[in-house]
């Protein structure tokens, strides 16, 4: 083969797609352990979030939100490189949630008062295939996937409502004086034990102590379901796409299509 007929070395960009793809959706040892890593950073971020509000006047914070908007800024840029297309990647809910967390992180004192929805990268990341693909592919398409997102969506949901009560109520005569006040009234309106010691003034109060019940009632029900519902596999009926089904089942229950699912140690 002559020079001229060799085919040509790939682009820098084509390289460094290849080895993030590798790296973000590969399935080496090597992979594995990179993922794990951006894990940890990930959950590591997330405290940073629920403490933030407590560490926003010491002289460390900014520099330390400045080094977090870095980081995430840097993962997301990685994770748009190594997926197949920015298009599709770009129309994902879960990016659009990282994209306005890496926002609040770019100006914190503009979006002070959204600051408080950052936790909303707690929900991001358990929702995401990436972390079920990396530490849960035990448990991916089960039942503890879904306890794990229920449980996820309402441990953000209690985040979110807090921020938003200490950021909206704080100093007034509502009786929130500080960020564990508001986690205070938020859990004790979630679970409708309304010890009355604090109450958010005006009609804006009312209404979110009415949505923090109606919402909080509605998730504590979704996790009971999901832990407690009987146990189901996760396979697509090829006739009517029927994913769940009972583990032993032979013929889906809907269109009795003769069913083929793998045994769990399969």
């Amino acid at each position: 083969m002559t020079p001229i007929d060799s085919p040509a070395p790939p682009g820098r960009l084509a390289r460094l797609r290849g080895i993030l793809r590798a790296l973000y959706h590969g399935r080496s040892p090597e992979a594995i352990r990179f993922r794990l890593g951006v894990l940890v950073i990930d959950f590591a971020i997330i405290a940073f979030f629920i403490i933030a509000p407590v560490l926003r006047d010491t002289a460390a914070f900014l520099a330390i939100d400045y080094a977090i908007a870095v980081l995430l800024a840097l993962d997301l840029l990685a994770r748009a490189v190594s997926w197949r297309g920015l298009r599709s990647w770009i129309r994902q809910p879960i990016v659009w949630v990282d994209l306005f967390v890496l926002a609040t992180l770019l100006a914190p004192q503009l979006l002070f008062n959204l600051g408080f929805l950052r936790i909303l990268r707690l929900w991001s990341l358990f929702h995401s295939e990436f972390f079920w693909s990396t530490v849960g592919q035990r448990y991916d398409d089960t039942r503890w996937e879904d306890v794990a997102r229920t449980l996820s969506t309402l441990v953000t949901f209690v985040f979110v409502v807090t921020g938003f009560v200490y950021t909206g109520f704080a100093g007034t005569d509502s009786g929130v004086e500080g960020y564990v006040d508001a986690l205070y009234f938020t859990v004790a309106t979630l679970t409708t034990t309304g010890f009355g010691d604090i109450t958010l003034p005006g009609t804006a109060g009312k209404l979110l102590s009415i949505v923090t019940m109606i919402v909080g009632i509605s998730l504590f029900a979704r996790l009971a379901q999901t832990l407690f519902r009987p146990n189901k596999v996760q396979f697509d009926c090829p006739t009517c796409g029927l994913q769940r089904h009972d583990p032993d089942a032979v013929h889906c229950k809907a269109c009795g299509t003769l069913l083929k699912i793998p045994n769990g140690d399969d």
